[in-house]
């Protein structure tokens, strides 16, 4: 056998501009709103169930706030880390080089052929036009 063929990685990199972190800031925003409306909705929701246990023994209520205190802080550090990329993007200059995700690709491999080369392929976009491929 003198080749196979594979699937192999490449990166998807998208070029900064003005219009792609517009769309990206607003992406993050909306994702802060969200949050924001679901802890409240988390503290409404911990209000009621704690008084429907009112009565209740004590070994409930306190699985019902720890239960509420770990969604919570689900959402908080969900809440930061999502603050923190809309300060990062902001920081960006224009023209960086922002990694979008991974692809694959079908590639045949034969004897010879520089293996490392083909692992670090990635693909630039700009505005959503491919402008590089790079190995």
């Amino acid at each position: 056998m003198d080749s196979i063929s594979l699937k192999m990685p490449v990166t998807i990199k998208a070029k900064l501009t003005e219009k792609l972190r517009k769309r990206i800031s607003d992406d993050l925003s909306q994702k802060l709103n969200q949050v924001t409306m679901e802890l409240q909705q988390l503290d409404i929701e911990e209000k009621r169930v704690i008084q429907e246990q009112a009565q209740g023994n004590l070994q409930a209520l306190q699985a019902i706030r720890q239960h509420f205190g770990a969604e919570r802080q689900q959402r908080e550090m969900f809440k930061a880390d999502t603050e923190q990329k809309l300060a990062d993007i902001a920081k960006l200059a224009l023209g960086a080089e922002i990694v979008q995700g991974q692809l694959e690709r079908q590639v045949e491999v034969k004897v010879g052929d520089d293996f490392h080369a083909m692992m670090n392929v990635e693909v630039l976009i700009e505005d959503g036009k491919v402008i590089a491929i790079r190995s």
